[in-house]
């Protein structure tokens, strides 16, 4: 298990996401640019500033992944923006990351069009992240 927001984590993310046949086709046309989800602080969960995963997805691979603070991302095509608890929420399956990106729960920086054409991509990317053994930092 490997603690989220780690450069452990983070790797074995990249590596699950790319070990996905179902991402793999989901995304297959996807060149629009890197994507990353930033994580507000949370200072019991060891968080003292906004924490950002940045993928660069490419065609239904993830050429790479960093960990970076939030302000390395600002020129990123795609940011998906939420508070700790609610990518916890996210991870475990307990929130929909559509439904909350409706709902405010989680906020997008770029073009709503292009991610709704590729929801089915945005739901494997999410149900792998949820196959990555997560230990959270705050349990």
């Amino acid at each position: 298990m490997a603690i989220f927001l780690s450069l452990e984590w983070v790797s074995a993310y990249r590596d699950a996401i790319n070990a996905n046949p179902l991402y793999r086709e989901a995304a297959a046309t996807w060149n629009f640019g890197a994507l990353a989800l930033v994580c507000k602080a949370k200072a019991d969960a060891g968080l003292t500033e906004d924490v950002a995963i940045w993928l660069d997805l490419h065609l239904g691979q993830c050429r790479d992944a960093r960990l970076m603070t939030a302000a390395d991302v600002a020129t990123t095509p795609f940011v998906l923006i939420a508070e700790y608890d609610r990518w916890k929420q996210v991870i475990k399956g307990d929130l929909d990351p559509i439904k909350a990106l409706l709902q405010g729960k989680i906020r997008l920086k770029g073009n709503l069009s292009t991610v709704v054409r590729f929801v089915g991509a945005s739901k494997v990317l999410v149900a792998t992240a949820s196959q990555v053994g997560t230990q959270f930092a705050d349990e």
